[in-house]
């Protein structure tokens, strides 16, 4: 099912469009990621978009890190992005980093100072902030606005030379104070920092910033498409006028469309990033958070993933699409693959009085009862088992039909069991049960003497294998995308009022058995678990004999696709 194409949308018209005129001649699109965090479920809609369309129009995508923040920037995001764009199926054509234009952009910078267009500030972040203006009000222009040109090419030169201590002066487009979108007013384009990039060393003590840096880098690329999220639309007017002023010989044209937001799911780096740094979480690739690399590892495949983002389609409407959805592509795309078996999370021991002792059998068992292909195993029994906690009750309710004392319910793939005895410890809990079994109701036999309504899962108790079971809930109670807001202070505030949301209940971890089968499970592996939904052998912390087991999802959803 997985779609090699995306469906009818308005960016696929456009480059119809562009290519029916001549206007291009071949689609360039780039995955353009800032190496500052790991990747999330928002960038593989990205991702897929960037990736799918050029191919769709016989053209190419480039991977481009936007490497202009090294106080933020680190080697293992940019491994752990190009790991996660193959993980996908995705090939880049070329790789490129801003820094590799390091010096085109500070020439390019130059100019606009030649120009007239841009000039060096005194003024520290919070004087900028505070006569930036609202949206109501306009801002004002800074007292060192007017130097001439020959001054801002000293001080930018000196600048370069590392004369000044960080935040002591910056470079700032000059375009208009008084312009409705603040995304004009004077903003910097290149501040001072002393630290060492992951990919140029301490070659530079400036670094322009990313709004001034990402036009330059598509027009240098010759990018045709430059495809980004909605909250980009105010900026796209400072985009076209980095490429006019900066007299760039290609103009690449942004065009915006809406990000992927998914209900319970956070996709900020920055609130990501608190997490892993609060202790919230096992790392960027937590099984609970939404990374790309945590939902690998907590079984998701390439294919469910972009299913989902197809089906979440490509517009410029925002909006929050149901957790559910991304479930329901995971079990549709695993019904067919994974193997169903057993796993009994929570044991309560059952002895079959009237099997002999010493004695076991090898009983067959379909691997997956919709894919007759994935063929039968056989599986221990003998007079020991574990079932659910569960699946017994002393005193039950009426229309339960699980076991209870006097009860027969059908062992899965094996025999009819009744209850005859329950034995309790001192403070009278049960502890284990008795019960007896009819060798003439041996699964697959035939035998229709009579019917039982409950049919519950075991594993034997002799061969059965250890295992630890993860299981999980979303990890934040609320994911609401407010804006990101300037300010230490403010940051401060939103940063405890999101750690407020981190549900305590989001993961819980539980000692069961499995079939003795899946005590050599690889990393990866992904199993059907009877009840209790699919399953996938953890990577990072399972091993031989102790197998590790991240629960997907569980079996059963309401959601259903809208009809086409």
């Amino acid at each position: 099912m997985t779609h090699g194409t995306t469906p009818p949308n308005f960016i696929k018209n456009i480059i119809t469009e562009d290519l029916k005129s001549g206007k291009v001649n071949k689609v360039i699109t780039r995955f353009p990621p800032e190496p500052n965090g790991y990747l999330h479920i928002g960038h593989a809609k990205a991702i897929w978009v960037n990736f799918t369309l050029a191919d769709e129009f016989g053209g190419r995508t480039n991977l481009r890190f936007d490497d202009t923040n090294p106080l933020k920037e680190d080697v293992e995001y940019v491994n752990s992005i190009k790991e996660d764009v193959k993980w996908l199926g995705f090939e880049w054509e070329e790789l490129h980093f801003a820094s590799d234009y390091f010096e085109e952009m500070y020439n390019r910078a130059v100019l606009l100072i030649k120009k007239g267009k841009a000039y060096v500030d005194d003024q520290t972040a919070e004087q900028i902030r505070e006569t930036r203006g609202t949206l109501t009000e306009p801002g004002s222009n800074s007292a060192f606005r007017e130097r001439s040109v020959e001054e801002n090419l000293d001080l930018f030169t000196r600048m370069r030379a590392g004369e000044f201590k960080n935040g002591e002066k910056v470079l700032r487009a000059k375009i208009d104070m008084t312009s409705p979108n603040i995304n004009l007013r004077d903003p910097v384009i290149y501040r001072i920092s002393h630290a060492k990039h992951h990919n140029t060393g301490d070659a530079w003590c400036i670094y322009p910033m990313y709004a001034f840096a990402h036009p330059l880098e598509d027009a240098i690329e010759g990018v045709t498409h430059s495809l980004c999220t909605i909250e980009f639309e105010d900026q796209r007017p400072f985009y076209d006028w980095v490429i006019a002023e900066t007299e760039m010989s290609a103009e690449p044209h942004q065009y915006e469309f809406g990000r992927l937001n998914v209900e319970t799911m956070v996709t900020s780096k920055r609130k990501l990033k608190l997490l892993v740094d609060e202790g919230y979480v096992d790392g960027w690739d937590d099984p609970r958070m939404p990374t790309i690399s945590g939902l690998r590892r907590r079984g998701y495949t390439p294919e469910a993933i972009k299913n989902f983002v197809f089906e979440a389609g490509i517009s410029k409407a925002q909006g929050t699409v149901d957790l559910a959805m991304l479930e329901h592509f995971i079990r549709e795309d695993l019904k067919m693959k994974a193997p169903r078996t057993m796993a009994v999370l929570d044991p309560l021991k059952v002895v079959i009085t009237n099997y002999p002792e010493g004695q076991s059998e090898m009983l067959e068992a379909e691997n997956n009862s919709e894919n007759p292909e994935m063929g039968n195993r056989e599986i221990p029994f003998s007079r020991e088992i574990y079932i659910e906690r569960e699946d017994f009750m002393e005193n039950p309710p009426s229309k339960y039909f699980r076991l209870f004392p006097g009860n027969e319910v059908r062992l899965k793939h094996a025999y009819f069991i009744k209850c005859n005895d329950v034995i309790k410890d001192a403070e009278g809990n049960v502890v284990e049960i008795h019960c007896t079994y009819d060798p003439e109701t041996k699964s697959g036999t035939g035998f229709t003497g009579r019917k039982v309504k409950g049919t519950i899962h075991w594993v034997d108790a002799a061969s059965a294998v250890p295992a630890e079971f993860r299981l999980y809930e979303p990890l934040i109670s609320s994911a609401d995308e407010e804006e990101e807001l300037d300010g230490e202070e403010t940051a401060k505030v939103e940063a405890k009022t999101f750690l407020d949301q981190v549900n305590p209940n989001s993961l819980e971890i539980v000692k069961g058995f499995v079939e003795p089968e899946l005590a050599e499970a690889k990393p990866h592996d992904k199993f059907q678990f009877f009840r209790h939904g699919y399953f996938n052998v953890d990577p990072k912390v399972s091993k031989p004999g102790a197998p590790v087991f991240n629960r997907i999802v569980s079996l059963k959803s309401s959601f259903q696709l809208p009809k086409q």
